[in-house]
């Protein structure tokens, strides 16, 4: 049955960010997810993990500066320092909060930048986290953004992170597969998902067009559910969408997906 986190950077913003876990936990989470919690101390962020009983299962790197247009470091060679900065600062995070997985954003190719330039680039820093992450037993992931939401962003298909994956001089890089940009794309997502599976460590939705909660587009989720159930994947899948409404009345969709994994519930921003 599907095992569903909560990704506390879009779920639950009625409320300020270090009450959404309490609240995630009311709601029948066990295991949370976020972008970038890196405006909160890391040990406030343990307090509520151990004080809800919840787990971290995901974090980003540092994007750069969002404000400014940054979607992520690594891509860029005029970035070196910035990129290994960023991913000292997650493991910082990682470590205290005990993640498994930390998410490594590709970001836009700079103008005028050549793409196998960007390319080595991106390799070369992908391989630098993923070696720094191994031995802490932190994976490194990578996931393709799809570029109607993300212009110009580097690592937009499947079968281009396959590529980078088989191309990097590490063994502790995976994929990280997002149903909603797979779909955004135009990929055929369950033959992608049977194609990517091995390497597949997260996934992560969202219903289109519109990014919101299952049922609110034309995604089969009920499908995707079963055929990753099929195909075996016992890893989290986070719930990274815009509630159309209030974030408690929008999760009544888990119902039909997994009446055994989470009760039903009967009370109670930025992209990658």
């Amino acid at each position: 049955m599907p095992k569903f986190a909560a990704n506390l950077t879009v779920l639950f913003t009625e409320l300020p960010f270090l009450d959404r876990f309490a609240a995630a936990r009311a709601a029948g989470f066990d295991a949370v997810e976020c972008q970038f919690p890196y405006e909160h101390e890391p040990a406030l962020i343990r307090r509520r993990l151990d004080d809800n009983g919840l787990r971290m299962v995901l974090l980003n790197l540092p994007a750069g500066n969002w404000a400014a247009g940054d979607r992520g470091l690594a891509c860029d060679p005029r970035r070196h320092k910035d990129f290994r900065n960023s991913v000292h600062r997650a493991l910082e995070y990682a470590t205290l909060l005990g993640v498994p997985q930390l998410h490594c954003l590709a970001g836009v190719i700079p103008p005028g930048m050549d793409l196998r330039r960007a390319r080595e680039t991106y390799l070369f820093n992908v391989e630098y986290a993923a070696n720094l992450c191994g031995p802490r037993g932190i994976r490194l992931l990578i996931e393709p953004i799809n570029t109607v939401d993300m212009p110009g962003y580097f690592l937009s298909r499947t079968e281009q992170a396959l590529d980078i994956i088989a191309a990097c001089d590490s063994s502790n890089v995976f994929l990280q597969s997002d149903i909603y940009h797979m779909h955004s794309m135009g990929e055929d997502v369950p033959a992608m998902l049977r194609r990517a599976l091995p390497h597949i460590r997260h996934v992560q939705l969202a219903d289109a067009p519109g990014r919101h909660e299952p049922g609110t587009g034309v995604i089969d989720f009920d499908g995707v559910f079963a055929l990753l159930d099929e195909l075996g994947y016992d890893g989290w899948i986070g719930c990274e969408y815009q509630p159309l409404g209030d974030t408690v009345a929008g999760l009544q969709w888990r119902s039909g997906a997994s009446a055994a994994a989470l009760p039903a519930v009967a009370c109670l921003n930025p992209a990658a």
